[in-house]
């Protein structure tokens, strides 16, 4: 029997997937990660993505039964964390980082005390500067304030990580050395949702830490 693995988060793992189809992969990483390692391994492997658009650790948090418990994944990754900071900039409906962090915290007890056997790891969030994201007339510190509450929220994220024992990859580093070699905007066209190559680019990094952890 196939193993199961769950891709979890916001739009970076959403991608326009089709809500009324099970298996709808969306157009992003996960679907990626399908396409190599179905190819490399065929049947070994079942693939569901339940990222949904605009989630904060809230709303993940609210569908927790039903979209990760209630799917008993052999296998599971989690990115979320850009919309804790977004929402608060555009709409004053964020999620701070010592609440970000207790959330997750009972995101993760509660899992791991119905699926103990799951082999999990974390995603941290990343943020560019670009159009999504860049000071503007109105808040002119937009950027430094996006900039500095996302790197808390990676740091939450990292601390979890340490405190369950789990495997977590660290985005913004990737995404830093990648904007050396191109521009912000090649990689997220508007500093937080990936092209097809920032896609590819985390796609990458999924399939090197699932490779140490299967």
């Amino acid at each position: 029997m196939p193993k199961r693995i769950l891709f979890q988060g916001d739009s970076i793992t959403d991608c326009g997937r089709d809500r009324n189809n099970f298996y709808g992969m969306g157009g992003g990483y996960p679907n990626l990660v399908k396409a190599a390692l179905g190819m490399d391994c065929p049947n070994e492997y079942e693939f569901i993505n339940r990222g949904i658009s605009g989630d904060r650790i809230v709303d993940v948090y609210a569908r927790i039964k039903r979209d990760f418990i209630n799917l008993k994944p052999d296998y599971a990754s989690i990115l979320i964390g850009v919309n804790d900071t977004w929402h608060e900039v555009n709409i004053e409906n964020g999620v701070d980082t010592e609440k970000f962090e207790n959330i997750y915290s009972m995101l993760l007890d509660e899992i791991f005390e119905a699926l103990p056997d799951l082999k999990l790891f974390l995603i941290a969030p990343y943020v560019l500067e670009g159009d999504g994201t860049c000071n503007t007339e109105e808040n002119p510190n937009k950027w430094e304030f996006f900039k500095a509450d996302v790197e808390s929220k990676a740091e939450a994220v990292k601390r979890l990580a340490k405190k369950y024992n789990l495997p977590i990859i660290e985005l913004q580093p990737e995404f830093d050395k990648a904007c050396e070699k191109a521009p912000n905007n090649y990689w997220a066209y508007d500093g937080v949702h990936p092209t097809a190559c920032g896609h590819e680019l985390i796609k990458r990094a999924w399939l090197k830490q699932f490779n140490e952890i299967k």
